[in-house]
């Protein structure tokens, strides 16, 4: 995690970053613009493959100016319009931003990364072009007011938000609303990928050394439901093979005391010896006396039914498949790869890992 300070632009940290480790396969889980400081996570290496899973709320701070309106929606722009901001208290501003919470359509600042036509706003509108993007849905999850400052005209905003939310637009539309434009005077981001400040080291720590220990790609993955490989699986899931989505006793003995997973009497074991068919799954553990789950699996764990109705950690980033995704670990407990459960309750490959990564 960097402490991206206000100058440097994103690919400019990964350029630092892959100084200092002599990587060349580097990403970052987010662009943040020059003047925006705050958590910018890296992946190295294999890492970048996992960016696209990672949780995509984001956590900002944002300080906004009011009675300004400028091109860019922040105050590095071009000014196109003063006016004297109306007279405001906490309540009224509280007012106005009620209607900014919860899923909203917003339209993205004509200075932004958005593709419109094969290219970029932001180089069409560095070349004099109108550039009107149409408004497209986000959430915000929450928006508090944590200071107003009415001599400056000016307010502090804590926006919690779902990826692809501008807190220019968020600025912008609040000016418009209160009837005298408004522009983001400063922007910090303190949470993202499910994860703070409280890992992120600055840029002039990264030059002079030592490098800062990487974190354990399961930290950004934690929530995602798991699914652990046995040995004898293990082959099978680094051909690409799918999985059922609970890993199929070897023996009774493996399951006595589960009493929501065997019934009296059951006293043959399964034996197997390799990754079973879903179809072997239910002969086999129908014929151990064990209970088969509606999603085609003899359960392990959890109380009846649990198969069926786990509550499934969602994807994030550019992912935007939506079945939900599991982490896949080796019977070591480290990371295996990427999961997407079908509709069949079978746990389908998106990311295969070996073990050299």
């Amino acid at each position: 995690m960097i402490d991206k300070p206000a100058g440097p632009t994103s690919h400019g940290c990964v350029a630092a970053v892959r100084r200092a480790y002599g990587l060349k396969r580097v990403g970052h889980g987010g662009t943040l613009d020059p003047a925006v400081t705050g958590v910018l996570p890296i992946a190295l290496g294999p890492a970048t493959r996992l960016l696209p899973y990672l949780r995509g709320d984001k956590l900002y701070r944002a300080v906004v100016q009011l009675g300004v309106r400028t091109s860019s929606d922040d105050l590095e722009g071009d000014v196109l319009e003063r006016r004297s901001p109306p007279v405001l208290d906490t309540g009224a501003l509280e007012e106005a931003l009620a209607g900014f919470r919860g899923e909203i359509l917003q339209r993205p600042p004509a200075v932004s990364a958005v593709h419109v036509g094969g290219e970029r706003a932001y180089a069409r509108a560095r070349r004099g072009e109108v550039v009107e993007l149409p408004p497209r849905p986000v959430t915000i999850h929450s928006l508090q007011l944590l200071g107003w400052d009415p001599a400056e005209a000016r307010l502090e905003l804590e926006v919690r938000c779902s990826a692809g939310t501008y807190i220019r637009s968020l600025a912008r539309d609040l000016g418009e609303h209160l009837g005298c434009g408004a522009a983001l005077a400063r922007l910090r981001r303190t949470e993202t990928l499910g994860f703070d400040l409280s890992t992120a080291v600055d840029l002039e720590r990264l030059a002079r050394g030592p490098r800062p220990p990487l974190l354990d790609p399961l930290l950004a993955l934690g929530h995602l439901e798991r699914r652990q490989l046995q040995v004898e699986e293990q082959p099978s899931w680094r051909c690409g093979r799918a999985l059922p989505l609970r890993a199929v006793a070897r023996s009774i003995a493996e399951v006595l005391g589960t009493p929501a997973c065997t019934s009296p009497g059951a006293v043959e074991g399964l034996n197997m010896t390799s990754c079973p068919t879903p179809t072997e799954v239910i002969r086999e553990a129908s014929a151990a006396g064990l209970r088969v789950c509606a999603a085609g699996s003899a359960a392990l764990d959890g109380p009846p039914g649990a198969a069926a109705s786990d509550s499934h950690g969602g994807a994030a980033g550019s992912d935007t498949s939506e079945a939900p995704a599991y982490a896949i670990l080796n019977p070591d407990g480290s990371l295996a790869g990427i999961a997407r459960l079908d509709p069949a309750g079978l746990l389908r490959p998106r990311l295969v890992f070996d073990a050299a990564g």
